[in-house]
């Protein structure tokens, strides 16, 4: 059962002038192209040929023998999660429950702001900045690499990318103007909230 590489949710240079056509056709036709491709070849032939994608990234968290068909099955499934983060026209503040769940577990969308930059500024090298729902709860979190929150039982609803590759071509080395821009102007609060709704 093939992981299939997803379209984009919308054009390659819908998010422009924030995140360019160039960046998404690099990031979705190379980067992420090549994840889904390592991953099927590896995953082909095998117990977990059959099963979803995420059932996979959990059964083989933390097995060191399985350490690349990790990476690759998590970098697929968390590319495509970050491609659904984003939508033109998107940024500002969720609303509904999203909104005041976001309030209560914080104490406020600004609070909340203010840890989600800080994750994605000081995870070292590469990595994800996450919004999840854990035991209830909401936090923001940060992982190295391939690792996502699905290996923690926490619940991912938003993820911004902080690999090089995800904002080199536009911001260079000025990853905080990147996150800034994320959360301003093409954050999908819409998609976080049915995330939560589903939870």
């Amino acid at each position: 059962m093939a992981y299939t590489l997803p379209p984009l949710p919308y054009g390659y240079d819908a998010l422009e002038p924030y995140i360019s056509k160039a960046t998404l056709e690099f990031h979705h036709d190379k980067h992420h192209a090549s994840y889904v491709s390592k991953y099927n070849d590896a995953v082909q032939g095998t117990d977990h040929d059959s099963k979803p994608i995420e059932d996979v990234i959990k059964a083989i968290a933390g097995d060191s023998s399985k350490q690349g068909l990790f990476n690759n099955a998590a970098q697929a499934w968390n590319h495509t999660f970050y491609w659904n983060s984003m939508k033109p026209g998107g940024g500002g503040t969720p609303s509904g429950d999203l909104a005041q769940k976001i309030d209560a577990d914080f104490g406020s969308f600004d609070q909340f702001v203010e840890a989600f930059k800080s994750a994605g500024a000081t995870q070292f090298g590469s990595g994800w900045a996450w919004l999840v729902l854990d035991g209830g709860t909401l936090k923001v979190t940060k992982t190295l690499n391939a690792e996502n929150p699905l290996t923690a039982g926490q619940v991912p609803l938003l993820t911004m990318d902080v690999w090089e590759h995800a904002y080199y071509l536009d911001y260079q080395n000025k990853r905080p103007d990147y996150i800034d821009t994320f959360l301003k102007n093409v954050v999908n609060w819409d998609f976080a909230a049915q995330n939560l709704a589903a939870a």
